[in-house]
């Protein structure tokens, strides 16, 4: 039980001068102590991925460091309300505080699961709503430079395999990661795809989708080690990590004279607009994207 934990502090406990140390260090290993069950709730229970596990290990950051000394158990909705608006004052967007708050949300919703906790301090909170603007997208021309790379090392193969699969297929940073050879069928021209919340998808692949991945599969054994099951390895030659794909696709960016900050979620958003623009069909942009509501599709219109 949280309210039991021998190391957990009651309101009548608060710091006092010269104590504020000691109880900053206490606070911070219970704090640690569950939000490593959390995060394990979170992967195993939950199906997160692990970079969405990181990103709101992330957020639970910001929560403590703004929590300071108070216990968890003692923290009131008022203060929430208070520790969303500073950080709204620092810059951080609508968007940004409303992943942080379900994180936040979710975090407190497990402690009264499997800790005891009586209330959520999030419950019924809402962040600032964000000004409503269509997702950035690369133009038609920019995309293709960001593809047409010079395939003349094993890693630029690699490289183009991945920027392909990205701009044909719409897959998010985590899931092209993620992806083992078994889920590709190149016959089908179809990839298999586990998204949020472990939900499977099947989505096309396009003709130069298909060719670079061949390409990158026939040398991919200069870079993997025995065994990795990984389409996509990095130069240890184990699966290749979320922030080395987003730095190689900067540079790539850079090199290919685009002026914006090429990420792989820019890459996914000018997937979603150039099928849009050219079909019109909206619900298979939903499908292929994993999105679970259309409304969140319908930023593209």
């Amino acid at each position: 039980m949280i309210f039991a934990t021998p190391v957990s502090l009651s309101p009548s406990s608060l710091p006092r001068a010269g104590e504020r140390d000691a109880v900053s260090l206490r606070e911070f290993h219970v704090n640690q102590k569950y939000l490593q069950g959390y995060l394990a709730w979170l992967r195993n229970e939950k199906q997160y991925s692990k970079l969405t596990a990181e990103n709101y290990a992330r957020d639970l950051g910001h929560l403590f460091d703004l929590s300071a000394n108070t216990p968890l158990a003692d923290l009131k909705i008022h203060q929430i309300r208070r520790f969303i608006a500073q950080l709204h004052s620092k810059g951080l967007g609508g968007r940004s505080l409303a992943r942080m708050l379900s994180a936040w949300r979710g975090f407190f919703t497990y402690l009264m699961r499997d800790h005891g906790l009586t209330d959520n301090p999030c419950a019924g909170l809402r962040a600032p709503k964000a000004p409503k603007t269509l997702p950035q997208a690369l133009s038609p021309d920019e995309a293709a430079r960001m593809v047409d790379l010079p395939a003349d090392t094993t890693e630029a193969i690699r490289d183009k395999a991945m920027f392909e699969l990205f701009y044909s297929s719409g897959l998010r940073l985590a899931e092209l990661v993620d992806l083992d050879p078994s889920q590709l069928d190149m016959s089908a021209g179809e990839v298999r795809v586990t998204g949020k919340g472990s939900k499977t998808r099947i989505v096309p692949l396009g003709n130069f989708a298909i060719a670079a991945l061949q390409t990158w599969l026939a040398v991919r054994g200069q870079l993997a080690r025995p065994g990795e099951t990984a389409l996509f390895v990095g130069q240890r030659g184990q699966r290749i990590s979320p922030r080395v794909v987003q730095l190689r696709m900067k540079q790539w960016g850079i090199r290919q004279g685009i002026t914006s900050n090429v990420h792989p979620h820019l890459l996914r958003h000018s997937f979603a607009t150039h099928v849009l623009q050219s079909s019109g069909d909206l619900r298979a942009v939903q499908e292929m994207l994993g999105h679970a509501s259309i409304s969140t599709t319908q930023v593209y219109t």
